[in-house]
């Protein structure tokens, strides 16, 4: 009955495999099996306490209710402030949007911006919202390939052939969601160059500038004439393990934060006063437990990483930034969704395959090292067993 009552851009929203993962790996743990959850992209760390206690303070003074729609004026000042600091980007309070999360603003910019026929540029493999927001609001999705003979950075003469008088967006990504690439300094400069004098915009999402061991970040919009044609994308979820508070924002030229203030308005009204106040002093508070994590991290990259570069058949890249291991299993010769199945179903490790971030992950397989060491280490050792048995 319903599915022919439902509207044809339905057919068109893609959905978040790491979401289908964890529920089939819940369902087999509600049946006893040990799961090691290597599928789902968010810190184990606890929200720090200074945080937590700022929302608590913020219950506590009455701040329930309503906010503007883009956000309290003290914490898109505070982000402005911290926009500045972080990623040398003068920008102002107006040029801020709050909202519930990242992806509000992925998808907010594709519906104030995106028509049939519109072109939309973005990395694949890469966050699977891209494409399903480029498809939803009717636009073209261009993948640009993303592959591990180029360290998992874009290919910039393949960006520029790809470029045509229909493009209106171009998508970045760095470091990246599934590969942990890093684009370089001079990667973001030629892709300034490449848009400048263009109508192209850029919608930069830089969720994991803060999560980088080698290299450095540059935000695009820190570059001359890049500022007013930049849509940076970012939040709290993963640098200060916030993933469930849902707080991100968006920093953009005034004309287009009016256009998603009014989106804001006709969807989630306001993001709630208190995570507010939360990512507020996440922000301006102390630093120390982003600085400790950040290294936690780094041990288990290199912990995983040179495991993984010990099991037969298996290499992977370092990645130089994010939580995420993308090794290549290619070797197997089957797809990888089907050797993300087998791990789940033989070796209780729940991973995600390369195809879920689009068709050139192929070939590999997306493990997030957001887990103990202890957990990580049998989850090699797992791996290992349950792929020899191919060899």
């Amino acid at each position: 009955m319903f599915e022919n009552m439902l509207a044809k851009r339905m057919s068109r929203l893609g959905t978040e495999t790491a979401f289908e993962v964890l529920a089939r790996a819940r369902k087999l743990e509600a049946q006893g099996k040990e799961i090691i959850h290597l599928e789902i992209g968010e810190p184990d760390f606890d929200t720090p306490v200074n945080i937590r206690d700022a929302a608590k303070h913020a219950l506590d003074s009455g701040l329930t209710h309503y906010t503007p729609a883009a956000g309290l004026p003290a914490v898109r000042q505070g982000i402005a402030d911290y926009v500045f600091r972080q990623k040398n980007v003068q920008t102002c309070a107006d040029e801020v949007v709050v909202v519930p999360g990242g992806k509000p603003i992925m998808f907010y910019i594709m519906l104030a911006l995106i028509e049939s026929g519109d072109e939309v540029l973005y990395p694949n493999p890469g966050f699977p919202i891209y494409e399903s927001c480029i498809n939803f609001a009717g636009g073209t999705a261009v993948p640009l390939p993303l592959l591990e003979k180029n360290d998992f950075r874009l290919d910039l003469d393949d960006l520029a052939a790809k470029i045509t008088p229909r493009t209106k967006l171009i998508i970045i990504n760095t470091p990246a969601n599934p590969t942990g690439g890093l684009l370089t300094p001079d990667d973001i400069r030629r892709i300034a160059d490449l848009v400048r004098d263009t109508n192209i915009l850029i919608m930069s999402d830089e969720i994991y500038d803060r999560i980088i061991y080698e290299g450095e970040a540059l935000s695009i919009a820190s570059l001359p004439g890049m500022k007013d044609r930049t849509i940076i994308l970012d939040g709290f979820s993963k640098t200060y393990a916030m993933t469930g508070w849902r707080l991100g924002f968006g920093v953009m030229h005034p004309f287009l934060a009016e256009k998603v203030t009014k989106l804001m308005v006709n969807s989630n009204s306001c993001t709630a006063a208190f995570t507010q106040m939360a990512g507020l002093e996440a922000l301006t508070g102390p630093q120390h437990d982003v600085t400790s994590m950040v290294e936690e991290f780094r041990l288990r990259r290199d912990l995983l990483v040179e495991g993984l570069n010990s099991i037969p058949g298996v290499s992977c890249r370092v990645p130089k930034g994010a939580f995420y291991a993308f090794p290549n299993i290619s070797s197997f010769g089957r797809p990888s969704r089907d050797v993300a199945d087998y791990l789940l179903q033989d070796a209780g490790v729940a991973a995600l395959g390369g195809t879920a971030f689009g068709e050139y992950g192929e070939g590999h397989l997306r493990l997030s090292y957001a887990n103990s060491q202890e957990n990580l280490l049998k989850a090699i050792s797992r791996i290992e067993h349950a792929l020899g048995k191919w060899r």
